[in-house]
């Protein structure tokens, strides 16, 4: 909670903070600010080396006493969740039971804690859904996975307060956790945000080497599969012989072999549609912002995402955005009150999942062969047949429907590259590489 209090408190933020490049560490930094400027000493503890005050390893048990230990002489503790932190990757519901016991002892030992709920997997909560899902079976595994449930679901119902940023999961923590409704709290994701740039787009388009003219979209943020870049990439098709360009901006995680098959796919799209520029490399905060003013709409293309941040700064400069109907995207920009007082138009398209093979087994071209190089190309939207008209001659918001129509088109998936057009993407983030080793934004 950043609301102002009525003396000045000891708090303790537990995060990934910078530098580690980490989406949950830049907006921890923001809490931080903010509280700082209510008059709060702040300190902050995180899992790894970075500028945080304090660093402990979190992971398991041990690095739940260690956090139990630290709280005391903290008026409150403000936890940025995320399984990663905390628990092995992968988890186990052996490891998820002694982990989340010893979490839940923690939270209830010191000062009271709220959990600012990033991400969790909701079949935690559920034995019957872990069994399901597991190839495990019998007597023994369904005893070990109600335990593992009911230590998942004591984590949150430890917490004095459960801080959610879209109504989804809100009801997530109250009907599948347990977690009593006055204990969860829903917060606006960008209720810390500030401004880092001035509102200028012609000098933002300046500084990043863009034209001054033709209507600029952009996607910005951590190259991924599960981020859908090469979604807007193939839609874009035909829509940069009309003065547009779409301009896809991040950084690679190099230890992560589905990203660096992802960065091939989009160095392939670059080269077969005309207008689509890969922008690769770290981008600072100051940087982020002046792609996001620089932009006449944003692109959000995900296939999974809880909530955006990036929404949340587009929202900040009055930038549209299109994006897809996944997540928390639908609570977070498609309804009020996150944009009712906003005139900034946003547009949510429904994610189709494209149809699989039909074979069980599908024969896949060699990696760097230019079947493969080609293959996820292929793996475009059916054309609408709507073509915008002329850059020159149309504002900036006349040009979203045509295009937001051509987002929505379901997937085409050639058998040749299933695994690159798969619906299912892993509800856990990469754990943030060490300083030192390559990261993203």
């Amino acid at each position: 909670m950043t609301t102002p209090a009525t003396r000045p408190e000891r708090i303790l933020v537990v995060s990934p903070y910078p530098p580690v490049r980490d989406g949950i560490g830049a907006y921890a930094v923001q809490q931080v600010r903010a509280l700082r400027r209510q008059g709060h000493h702040v300190e902050v503890c995180s899992p790894w080396p970075s500028a945080a005050h304090h660093h402990l390893a979190l992971e398991g048990p041990k690095g739940a006493k260690a956090l139990r230990k630290l709280m005391a002489g903290f008026d409150r503790v403000i936890v940025h969740f995320h399984p990663d932190v905390f628990y092995a990757n992968p988890s186990t519901p052996t490891s998820r039971i002694s982990t989340g016991t010893a979490l839940a002892s923690a939270f209830r030992s010191g000062p009271p804690v709220e959990i600012r709920l990033h991400e969790v997997d909701r079949r935690w909560a559920s034995a019957t859904e872990q069994v399901e899902a597991s190839s495990r079976s019998g007597f023994v595994a369904t005893q070990v996975f109600e335990q593992a449930a009911r230590a998942s679901r004591s984590v949150f119902k430890a917490a004095a307060e459960i801080t959610v940023h879209v109504p989804e999961h809100e009801r997530m923590m109250i009907d599948r956790f347990g977690v009593p409704a006055d204990r969860v709290r829903l917060v606006d994701h960008g209720e810390d945000f500030t401004r880092r740039v001035p509102d200028d787009q012609g000098a933002a388009r300046a500084s990043l080497g863009l034209p001054a003219e033709g209507h600029v979209f952009v996607c910005i943020g951590f190259i991924q599969p599960h981020k859908g870049f090469d979604r807007a990439a193939a839609a874009f098709r035909g829509l940069g012989d009309d003065g547009a360009s779409l301009h896809i901006v991040g950084s690679v995680r190099v230890d992560d072999p589905s990203a660096v098959d992802h960065q091939r796919e989009l160095e392939a799209l670059e080269a077969q549609v005309p207008g689509v520029h890969l922008h690769l490399g770290f981008v600072s905060d100051e940087a982020f912002d002046r792609w996001i003013v620089a932009a006449d709409t944003v692109v959000l293309p995900y296939r999974h995402i809880w909530s955006s941040s990036v929404a949340e700064r587009a929202r900040l400069y009055g930038r549209p955005v299109i994006a897809t109907r996944v997540g928390g995207l639908a609570d977070q920009i498609g309804t009020p009150p996150t944009w009712s007082s906003m005139t900034t138009p946003a547009w949510l398209v429904p994610w189709q999942p494209p149809s699989a093979p039909t074979h069980r087994r599908a024969h896949r071209p060699a990696r760097g062969s230019s079947t493969a190089r080609s293959s996820a190309a292929r793996c475009r939207p059916r054309s609408s047949g709507v073509r915008p008209p002329s850059a020159a001659s149309r504002s900036r918001e006349s040009r979203q429907p045509p295009v937001t129509r051509l987002a929505a088109a379901p997937e085409r998936c050639p058998s040749t590259s299933p695994r690159r057009c798969a619906a299912s993407v892993p509800s856990r983030r990469l754990r943030p590489p060490r300083p030192g080793r390559a990261s993203a934004r």
